[in-house]
């Protein structure tokens, strides 16, 4: 078995557990984290005795995003980790990084047993990508779930959105970047279902048992067939434009104004312009569509 830094495996019964361990950063996504969860779900694929996965996270929080404060911050790298000093950015390596990590939260999705996300604190930006892989989604009712980077400085790299809630739902998530909790993201079906927080553990431990009491064919059948009518809806193609145009959002006029304002205050300052409200990047601004 693998010897993993980011993430916690285990096994009771029929449920496997993966937890994201880096609480500390707030379960903050690191380089070997996708990987790690890919391998944590190929683990759980080969075990037989495994029915139903549940991914959750140590501490306070499920994933409050990619670690991005030093890379931000640091004039000689491209907001997808290229060194500038050696040639421009090459928007084909950017994209091969974010679709490999895409790829690898999909795993999630693509194991033939049922993935749960127990979601507790925050699940934002890069954190949404890997909660909205798996097949259900529980949360506290005061959890907040997210994609602010949709308002500059990125695209939501799995494309997961209008899949999950719908065209103008997904719209209103990424037009504002706005974070919704529990109780709202079960009212729009991002989430199964919102509990009180002191009830989270139980009801994804009832949840996960009821699941794992089936045969595990059927389960594999069912998700097949679920799974199927997503890919045809364009699935693998969202997931494919959305990892390209996460790396053009970092290095459009405003994502370079975004990563130059974190360079020069701070990343914690560039992020609260960008949530202001205020207009985001002002002196780039010109008429659509002229040159």
């Amino acid at each position: 078995m693998s010897e993993f830094t980011t993430l916690t495996y285990g096994v009771e019964g029929r449920i496997a557990t993966i937890t994201l361990n880096r609480p500390e950063r707030l379960n903050a996504i690191s380089t070997s984290m996708p990987r790690e969860i890919r391998e944590a779900v190929e683990i759980a694929s080969r075990d037989n005795d495994v029915h139903v996965v549940v991914v959750t996270g140590a501490g306070r929080a499920f994933c409050a995003g990619y670690d991005l404060e030093q890379a931000a911050a640091n004039p000689d790298k491209a907001a997808g980790g290229q060194d500038v000093t050696e040639g421009p950015w090459d928007p084909m390596v950017d994209f091969a990084m974010m679709y490999r990590n895409s790829q690898d939260f999909a795993s999630l999705f693509t194991c033939h047993k049922p993935t749960i996300a127990k979601v507790r604190g925050f699940a934002v930006a890069g954190g949404s990508d890997i909660a909205l892989s798996c097949d259900l989604l529980v949360m506290a009712d005061d959890a907040k779930i997210g994609y602010p980077p949709a308002r500059v400085w990125g695209i939501p790299s799995t494309g997961w959105w209008a899949h999950r809630v719908g065209a103008q739902q997904a719209k209103r998530m990424l037009f504002t970047g706005a974070l919704i909790d529990g109780i709202e993201a079960a009212r729009i079906g991002l989430a199964l279902e919102a509990v009180p927080e002191t009830e989270l553990d139980a009801r994804v431990s009832a949840l996960a048992a009821h699941i794992a009491a089936v045969p595990k064919n059927q389960l594999m059948m069912s998700k097949i067939v679920v799974n199927q009518a997503l890919e045809a809806q364009g699935l693998h193609q969202s997931q494919v434009m959305s990892a390209l145009f996460d790396g053009i959002a970092r290095h459009s006029p405003e994502g370079t104004w975004f990563k130059r304002m974190a360079e020069a205050e701070g990343f914690k300052a560039a992020v609260k312009a960008r949530d202001s409200g205020e207009p985001i990047a002002p002196e780039t601004s010109k008429p659509f569509g002229r040159v």
